[in-house]
């Protein structure tokens, strides 16, 4: 372009808005969404005190059974749309705190705007449900952000260090996923210690089955979900030595820092992952230097979305340790990981899942083992209101 006077003061007249600072919040609604069922970690129906079922019934509150979506709209005719957790109680939280902190400000100011929210919810928040929360408001506003600049995401973070990234599944069915072209599997394990050495071997045999099936060149890992101690960790650890895992995710309860820190110290035949139930960049700063972790698994859409993940990479970057994060296949976990270089492998999110609409519109497309970016402004993610009235709870 031939950069005349005229030219020059209409590209001025077109910058964006948003970075023009001409546009306010307007409206701020959140809605419980779930996007996979309650039923997937069993139900309430208990056989007595004792049961073993009520230490794993999660309720509607976490995982995917506990999404929300938060739709922020501005004074510019512009809507971003965020995906965040906690369901309905997260939803309260939005609804009769943050969104005060919301409205009539200027939605260009993400980093200040997400301070404000994480130090008015300090003395009741800090982990859980109100960063839950607050992740859904960051990534509706990086949304907007995008679309006013009329680009991806990613391209607002550095563009892309990679073209494409592929991914693992996380499914017991294997034969699915090599079907698909894909050449990394998580199996979730159900052992835990209360089942003795019988559900050692069960875990044991499903394992080597799954590793048989995919081949030895295939990627293959395991999520335990917070079911097993240190000793057990270690005996499995030798156990499985011949299986060849890439990691193990979450053996021990988030909190046994000290347990982490022990099996990252002696475990040598595989890796540690976690973090998927840890929060913000205070919350990962001390996972590092606890030494609690050879892999780290934040979920953009829990532990505070993109503003505190890209501080929790540069974290991981700094101590050179890799990043997965946790459901790194949707949207909006794709344009980080695409923006990072040290995050090379994205877990699956809407491909071979019962999901529905909205899961499927936050689901980027995936062809041959491989997840690949989209041009569309924001994170991409199209919603309607008769998607909301329908899955809304």
């Amino acid at each position: 372009m031939n950069w005349t006077r005229r030219n020059i003061l209409t590209a001025a007249s077109t910058l964006p808005l948003l970075a023009q600072g001409q546009q306010r919040i307007d409206s701020v609604k959140a809605w419980a969404l779930p996007l996979l069922p309650t039923a997937r970690f069993g139900t309430a129906e208990f056989k007595g005190d004792q049961d073993p079922a009520r230490y794993r019934w999660y309720g509607p509150f976490s995982q995917l059974a506990g999404s929300i979506l938060v739709e922020i709209k501005t004074t510019g005719g512009l809507t971003g749309y965020g995906l965040g957790g906690g369901g309905s109680a997260a939803v309260h939280i939005i609804d009769n705190h943050l969104r005060d902190l919301l409205l009539k400000a200027d939605p260009a100011n993400i980093e200040a705007l997400w301070e404000q929210l994480y130090a008015s919810s300090l003395f009741y928040g800090r982990k859980g449900l109100a960063i839950h929360a607050i992740s859904g408001i960051d990534l509706a506003l990086w949304d907007l952000a995008g679309k006013t600049a009329n680009l991806p995401v990613y391209k607002l973070l550095g563009g892309a260090t990679k073209d494409k990234v592929p991914v693992y599944l996380t499914s017991r069915n294997v034969d699915f996923g090599l079907k698909q072209g894909i050449k990394a599997f998580k199996l979730p394990i159900d052992s835990a210690p209360y089942e003795g050495k019988d559900g050692m071997r069960k875990a044991v045999g499903q394992i080597e089955a799954a590793r048989k099936s995919i081949g030895p060149d295939a990627d293959l890992m395991i999520d335990v979900l917070c079911r097993w101690d240190v000793p057990y960790t270690l005996e499995m650890v030798d156990r499985l030595a011949p299986s060849r895992l890439m990691f193990i995710e979450e053996p021990l309860s988030p909190d046994d820092m000290a347990g982490y820190a022990q099996l990252c110290a002696k475990v040598k035949s595989t890796s540690i992952a976690s973090g998927e139930h840890e929060y913000t960049r205070y919350g990962f700063e001390n996972l590092i230097a606890r030494k609690a972790a050879h892999i780290l698994q934040p979920d953009i859409t829990w532990s505070g979305g993109l503003t505190e993940l890209r501080k929790i990479a540069a974290l991981a970057s700094a101590h050179q340790l890799p990043m997965i994060p946790h459901r790194g296949g949707s949207v909006y976990g794709l344009n980080l990981i695409l923006a990072t270089a040290h995050c090379n492998l994205a877990e699956s999110f809407g491909v071979g899942e019962p999901g529905n609409d909205i899961m499927q519109a936050m689901s980027p497309r995936f062809a041959d083992g491989y997840l690949y970016p989209s041009t569309k402004p924001g994170f991409g993610v199209e919603i309607t209101e008769a998607m909301i009235k329908k899955y809304a709870r």
